[in-house]
Parts: C-alpha cells; sequence; structure tokens
C-alpha cells in the first residue's frame, strides 16, 4: 500500500484524545458550541449538528487545561479548514477534521466564558 505526502504527514503528527469545550465560527453560519474529540499539532476533529464543506475556513476557541499545560489553563483561537467530513452518527452528529492553518493565545478576557456559554446553549434544547 502506498500512502501519499499527506497521509504520512497525518500519520506522524500524535494526535491527542481530548475533550474540550470549543466554539467553532463559521463566516455564514455564526457561532457553534460543541467539543474536540482529538487534537494534533496541525488538526482537530469535533463534531457538529450540521455538514460544512470540505475547503471551509472555520475558526476554533478553545481551552487547555492545566493538566495539559502543567500550568495555568491557555486559551487558545486558530483559524483551520476543514479537510475531511465524516457521514452523520444516529445522533445525526457530523464528524468535522480541520487543519490548523494559524493560531493565536488569548488572554482569558478576550473572550468569552465557555462555560456561561455552554450553559445557555443547552438550556435552548431542554
Amino acid at each position: 500500500m502506498h500512502l501519499n505526502a499527506q497521509d504520512q504527514d497525518r500519520r506522524m503528527m500524535r494526535r491527542f484524545d481530548m475533550r474540550l469545550p470549543a466554539i467553532v465560527r463559521l463566516e455564514d453560519s455564526g457561532e457553534f458550541y460543541t467539543e474536540t474529540q482529538n487534537v494534533s499539532a496541525r488538526g482537530v476533529f469535533f463534531y457538529l449538528d450540521r455538514a460544512v464543506a470540505a475547503g471551509t475556513r472555520l475558526e476554533v476557541t478553545l481551552t487547555i487545561p492545566p493538566h495539559v499545560t502543567l500550568t495555568d489553563p491557555v486559551r487558545v483561537r486558530f483559524v483551520a479548514r476543514v479537510i475531511r467530513v465524516e457521514r452523520p452518527l444516529p445522533s445525526s452528529r457530523i464528524g468535522t477534521a480541520a487543519m490548523i492553518e494559524d493560531y493565536e493565545f488569548l488572554r482569558s478576557n478576550d473572550i468569552p466564558n465557555f462555560f456561561s456559554g455552554l450553559r445557555e446553549e443547552f438550556k435552548g434544547a431542554i
């Protein structure tokens, strides 16, 4: 079996199974609260309740917890491009893999509190 350069590069990056609260912003569709499934130095995988076309640029903001950073929590925002979209699960969640193109570290007062946003999102769903 022959692997192309992209597949080889993808497999060389170690993936970390990390379920972290994340805010995904799409230019035309607004903001969505989700949770990452895994993260690597070059990409992230998460589920959305809608399909996003491969090639779509999006912005993801998340907080890396102290048990990972071994210091204070670190908030990071990155621009990524969707590279793969998986078939919906029975719950209609759609797996989305995105390649990180650029990132920045944020001060804690630069973005809204994740948990208050998640609380509001789930309150509307009940």
